[in-house]
């Protein structure tokens, strides 16, 4: 790998991991401050709304700047929210701030490696920088559960600044305020993101005009008969893995009568599991491989169901590395082979805004129908084998969809093959 790949991760690490520490800090803050748990669910949406939101737009942004620069200006917008979250802002609207940041970094984060490095080595740099993304995740959320816990929220809130009063009075906004410093470690490392020497693209006059071209770029990826399979499968698997971060709280809860602190541990669980299967598919999994590990989702979903009758730590543990294990080894040659078909069709600005949209847009249904589920009274066990039977069943008709295609343009998707193992050999 090239060495700014390396300063790449660095930036990506800090940054991911300071996002998982304040989701923590956050739902903490809710619950100290006896909000209902549909608010606590809906942190998941709401970090997703300008994902959504601004999606034609971020693509074109981080393709007419070097994507360090967008990286830096992003990680600055998740301090702003983390600030508006300590000077009393909702905590749902500040998240959804610190969303904003995300949405702008992650065409950048993603884009950059299509960049930076051949084809032969996209497989093996998603399983690298998904890999330290999950460690960050695990780092992340074990972090913010100690940060707002017993044992380090005292001292935190026993340092005082001489003459002045910052007003953190409580754990959770003693966590948020460390967490700003995070992040800005994460903006240093993105000031030694090596320019790639990709000409840029200027953004328009009017702006406007990239509604229109951001569905076009929308459709194409949809229409690819590899595209449209990796694109259903990672906005699936996305939308599951954004949601987890809640249910395995609200499960952690409900069935082991868990603390955010300890039910945080449980979420380092499945990440530890998702970066195994992340890593195994960097080594074994090649960037035409991807439609064939389609089945795996749908174990997902049946595993999410299967959760409820867990009320055992001992169990548990195990059964959601698993659960996590799935997700990883499924997403890593998925990602890649989306990656490619979008870098082809349109640029890799463009095909990461594309498929942030569908994934983010995934997060936010889900997460907003798991929500609404809690805000109507569904019990916990029952909105989880709703999800679970959702997530199944989608992946099945994806399945199904992939053999349509092999059969009714079996010429089409055996060329896209041959095309993604050439580039794989000769990139």
């Amino acid at each position: 790998m090239k060495r700014g790949f390396y300063t790449i991760m660095s930036a990506q690490f800090f940054s991911s991991l300071a996002d998982n520490a304040l989701f923590v800090g956050a739902v903490q803050l809710l619950r100290s401050s006896k909000a209902p748990e549909w608010q606590q669910a809906a942190l998941v949406p709401m970090f997703a709304l300008f994902y959504v939101i601004l999606a034609p737009f971020v693509g074109a942004f981080a393709d007419s700047m070097p994507k360090g620069r967008v990286m830096l200006l992003s990680n600055f917008i998740k301090v702003a929210g983390c600030l508006l979250m300590l000077f009393g802002t909702h905590p749902l609207v500040a998240y959804a701030i610190v969303g904003l940041g995300a949405a702008a970094y992650s065409p950048a984060k993603y884009g950059i490696l299509t960049e930076l490095l051949p084809a032969s080595q996209l497989v093996k740099a998603n399983g690298w920088i998904e890999g330290l993304t999950i460690a960050s995740i695990i780092l992340g959320v074990l972090l913010g559960g100690q940060l707002v816990g017993p044992l380090i929220s005292p001292m935190l809130l026993g340092f005082d600044f001489p003459l002045i009063n910052t007003g953190i009075d409580t754990a959770p906004e003693a966590a948020i305020s460390i967490l700003i410093f995070v992040y800005l470690l994460a903006a240093w490392f993105n000031t030694h993101i090596p320019d790639t020497g990709v000409e840029m693209r200027p953004l328009p006059k009017r702006l406007a005009s990239l509604v229109p071209d951001f569905w076009t770029c929308n459709m194409r990826l949809w229409r690819d008969k590899l595209g449209q399979i990796s694109l259903a499968a990672t906005t699936l698997i996305w939308g599951v893995a954004g949601n987890l971060r809640f249910i395995v709280l609200s499960w952690a809860a409900a069935a082991l009568g868990y603390s955010v602190t300890q039910a945080s541990a449980l979420q380092g669980v499945v990440a530890i599991g998702m970066a195994v299967g992340a890593v195994v598919a960097s080594l074994k999994m090649r960037l035409e491989d991807g439609p064939r590990v389609i089945t795996l989702g749908i174990g997902m979903g049946a595993l999410i169901v299967l959760l409820i009758f867990i009320d055992n730590v001992w169990i548990a543990a195990p059964f959601l590395i698993l659960l996590g294990a799935l997700g990883g080894f499924l997403v890593v040659p998925m990602n890649a082979l989306l990656q490619h078909r979008g870098h082809n069709l349109m640029g890799a600005g463009r095909s990461i805004a594309v498929q942030n949209f569908n994934e983010q847009a995934c997060i936010l249904t889900l997460g907003a129908a798991y929500s609404l589920s809690a805000g109507m009274g569904l019990h916990t066990f029952g909105a989880i084998t709703a999800f679970g039977l959702v997530i199944a069943l989608v992946m099945w008709q994806i399945k199904r969809w992939h053999a349509s295609n092999c059969v009714k343009h079996r010429a089409e998707v055996e060329h896209l093959l041959e095309i993604a193992r050439n580039d794989n050999l000769h990139g």
